[in-house]
């Protein structure tokens, strides 16, 4: 039997993987700590790219898929979806991540484990 990585483990890795690399990484919302579900808001030089939850696929492989509204440039649009899913959920992580290449280094820290 394999063991998983935690949520908060993940989370922390890729908040200390951002900084080693120069970048931001914050954590907007504290899921649970075993298993939440993790949302990363990407961010390239103070532009929004978007929203993306690590999901585990039929094939059971974890990837990072698009999620949200396509307009969260402004942080009402952000805090109000951040509101209603964790309103839905409140075991999801939420995290913003400001680093070169945040959607890959995402991918490869969340999807790795």
């Amino acid at each position: 039997m394999s063991e998983r990585l935690t949520s908060q483990m993940l989370v922390s890795a890729l908040v200390r993987r951002a900084q080693s690399a120069g970048g931001f990484a914050a954590v907007l919302h504290k899921g649970e700590a075993m298993s939440g579900a993790i949302v990363v808001q990407i961010v390239d030089r103070g532009e929004n790219v978007g929203l993306f939850e690590r999901v585990t696929g039929l094939d059971g492989k974890t990837q990072l898929v698009a999620v949200g509204p396509n307009n969260i440039s402004e942080y009402s649009v952000l805090s109000q979806y951040i509101e209603r899913r964790t309103r839905i959920d409140p075991d999801i992580w939420f995290m913003e991540l400001d680093v070169a290449d945040g959607q890959r280094l995402a991918a490869e820290l969340l999807c790795s484990a």
